[in-house]
């Protein structure tokens, strides 16, 4: 089973229905829920975020699932955060201040240079060496839809998967132990983004549920 955390975000539902038509043919179900224990037994967890990282983190906060999702991460469940999603994954961020994260990645979210136009919106490349489970069977090169205005200055390269260029190569896949992040929206990149999230299940979640 895998478990959307739903925690008042706009993008739960579209990440529902992508998933859904990603797995359909695996037998895996897919459940948007904010109720810990549902999250807690979930083979594979999805933590999505679309909008400020101040407010996704408060959202999470005001439904007590910041503790799960921590939880989540300690027992050794693939988890994955898309867009802001994978932002919080990340000691901090300059978004309208400065607030905390789940520090899960050493870094912090910045915004892009007033020299380059944000948010950055389409498509664009992702590039990667093609070792990760997540990006199995995705060329090197392959077109994402991004939308957002600060990106992860991660700490650690060894944390980054893939980069994209936007004046600059930023990351925008990130992989550390059971926990992925990807900067865009897979559930809008087409056949790229239902192949990662296809990835995800079985390559990562079923991987560890054979195991």
């Amino acid at each position: 089973m895998i478990a959307v955390v739903n925690y008042d975000v706009g993008n739960i539902r579209s990440v529902e229905k992508a998933f859904q038509r990603a797995v359909k043919d695996t037998g895996h179900e897919v459940i948007v829920t904010a109720d810990p224990e549902v999250i807690l037994r979930a083979d594979g967890v999805v933590l999505p975020g679309v909008g400020a990282f101040g407010a996704c983190m408060t959202n999470l906060q005001r439904f007590g699932l910041e503790p799960v999702v921590r939880e989540v991460i300690g027992r050794g469940t693939p988890l994955l955060g898309i867009c802001v999603g994978m932002q919080m994954l990340f000691e901090e961020s300059e978004e309208m201040g400065c607030w905390s994260g789940l520090g899960i990645l050493p870094g912090r979210v910045r915004r892009f240079p007033d020299t380059l136009r944000v948010p950055q919106i389409g498509w664009n490349q992702l590039h990667h060496a093609g070792t990760d489970p997540l990006l199995a069977g995705i060329p090197d090169g392959a077109y994402a839809y991004f939308v957002h205005s600060y990106y992860c200055d991660a700490a650690n390269p060894a944390d980054v998967v893939a980069t994209t260029d936007y004046g600059f190569r930023y990351p925008s896949v990130v992989h550390r132990a059971n926990v992925w992040g990807v900067q865009f929206h897979p559930e809008k990149s087409h056949r790229v983004g239902l192949r990662i999230l296809r990835n995800f299940v079985l390559n990562i979640v079923a991987g560890v549920e054979r195991t």
